[in-house]
């Protein structure tokens, strides 16, 4: 089975007990991780934005809450067992007139090119199998202007930090995804995907290499978290 079904497949399962595992084993902290993006999403005025791999709705939600007046947040996934949960979650928030969702490859996206003033990608980059493919396609479809904001869990660079976390993160975090989902095999893909993730130095040379203009990332929590952010270049015309 190609890596794009498997995940797919991997994330339908695991779609029922997301939530709640996710905010257990980082003690809510993803929630200020996404509070950071936020300020650089959105700003006031009225905004078409893209939340790719938006998964059960966390960031969609989020941003259509923050969003100005006026503004329409799209979310895609791969995974329809993810996005199941989206606008239940979006009703009781009072902000589901302003979602719409898509099944959709964030390495396809199924959008004219120029239609967004923000892109948007809360921990599932990780997880493309061609990830300068779809960081190629976060560019098309922005406006010239625009700004993509990226947050991806990270590996810390201090050594003791490092012991601690990947202890945590390789031994203890499965036993207890898999306790929770029943899905062991899934919460050793989690912490394994975030170690085969580039550098922050090599990322930021993607985005680079993709066309971004004024590329950069923040750490956040001892470097357990990073936001990467780059805009596409205004089109000058005389």
């Amino acid at each position: 089975m190609p890596k794009k079904e498997k995940i797919q497949e991997m994330f339908d399962g695991i779609a029922p007990s997301y939530d709640r595992l996710n905010h257990i084993m980082s003690l809510n902290v993803d929630k200020l991780w996404r509070r950071f993006a936020l300020k650089e999403i959105v700003d006031g005025t009225p905004q078409q934005i893209l939340d790719v791999a938006c998964g059960t709705g966390d960031s969609t939600i989020s941003i259509a809450k923050a969003a100005g007046s006026g503004s329409r947040v799209t979310g895609v996934d791969i995974s329809e067992g993810m996005m199941a949960l989206v606008m239940e979650k979006a009703a009781h928030e009072g902000v589901h007139d302003r979602i719409r969702l898509k099944v959709a490859d964030g390495e396809n996206l199924p959008f004219q090119e120029g239609v967004f003033h923000r892109v948007t990608c809360a921990f599932g980059i990780r997880n493309f199998e061609h990830k300068e493919k779809g960081l190629e396609e976060f560019l098309r479809v922005l406006k010239p202007g625009g700004k993509v904001v990226i947050l991806e869990l990270s590996v810390p660079q201090n050594k003791t930090i490092r012991w601690f976390y990947d202890l945590y993160f390789m031994h203890i975090l499965p036993w207890i995804g898999g306790m929770v989902s029943g899905n062991k095999e899934a919460y050793k893909y989690l912490p394994a995907s975030v170690h085969a993730f580039p550098s922050p130095m090599q990322f930021c040379r993607m985005m680079d290499q993709a066309g971004f203009r004024r590329v950069r990332h923040k750490s956040f929590t001892l470097g357990m978290c990073r936001m990467y952010v780059g805009e596409k270049k205004y089109i000058c015309t005389i």
